[in-house]
């Protein structure tokens, strides 16, 4: 489908070579700067965080329902690559999974796969829900009405798709925290149940210029009136959050 090449094509662009890029701000300077982290950590050591595309897994026949829990999400990203992988696990917008639009619009955390030859690996996992019918206004701001706080106009979705404009949003700020803090004990600010990582310490921050209910000064295509902040594979556009810089501690962004 459509929405699926977008959502692979988004994960390509994470760690697509310069050249394949039309052109500037794009995806790959985006992800760059969570290497940031581990330079902090490792000094010596040249970093690449580069990922890959992995296998695809489409459950359109609702193995475990319309309503999930967490454990029931655990259970789904448990069917993806357990070793040296980050399993996404994206819920279409008749799913209802807990405490999603009440507290959440996606999460992370690990757990632990299968024994195989008598070792066990932990993976870590992500989810994140289609929030068009369910939320929007919480879940893919800045292309829909808040729900609460200042009212301006939405703008309009890169890929002309609220729902999914939005998941891209919480995929990206998601994985920035899952490289930066994948098992609990890496970076993050406040308490461990309700932490603040790299990007969620930055909630609402897409450009220069940004305050409450105002994305910032984004990039508008011309032909679509669409904003964005970043260039992906294929001649893509998304709009991607900040990430808190670790060497100043300040929110960074593309443009």
């Amino acid at each position: 489908t459509l929405a699926a090449t977008i959502l692979t094509d988004f994960i390509t662009s994470l760690s697509s070579p310069k050249q394949t890029t039309t052109s500037q701000p794009s995806v790959a300077t985006w992800w760059k700067s969570t290497e940031k982290y581990y330079h902090l950590t490792n000094n010596k050591k040249s970093v690449n965080l580069a990922l890959s595309l992995g296998a695809q897994i489409l459950d359109e026949n609702y193995s475990l329902g319309k309503s999930l829990t967490t454990n029931q999400i655990i259970k789904l990203a448990s069917k993806g690559q357990q070793q040296n992988a980050i399993n996404v696990v994206l819920t279409a917008s008749d799913v209802a999974v807990d405490g999603f639009c009440s507290s959440r619009c996606g999460t992370h955390g690990s757990s632990y796969g299968a024994r195989v030859n008598g070792k066990q690996h932990k993976f870590a996992y992500i989810w994140v829900g289609n929030s068009e019918t369910q939320c929007a206004g919480q879940c893919a701001w800045p292309f829909h009405q808040p729900i609460y706080g200042p009212q301006s106009s939405p703008l309009v979705a890169p890929n002309n798709d609220v729902g999914l404009d939005g998941m891209i949003i919480n995929v990206a700020s998601l994985l920035a925290g899952t490289v930066t803090n994948p098992f609990g004990n890496g970076y993050y600010q406040g308490p461990k149940e309700a932490p603040l990582e790299a990007s969620s310490a930055c909630t609402g921050v897409y450009a220069k210029g940004a305050y409450p209910g105002y994305a910032g000064d984004l990039l508008v295509d011309k032909t679509s009136g669409a904003s964005y902040n970043a260039n992906g594979v294929n001649g893509r556009k998304y709009l991607l959050p900040a990430i808190v810089d670790p060497k100043t501690s300040a929110c960074s962004t593309l443009v």
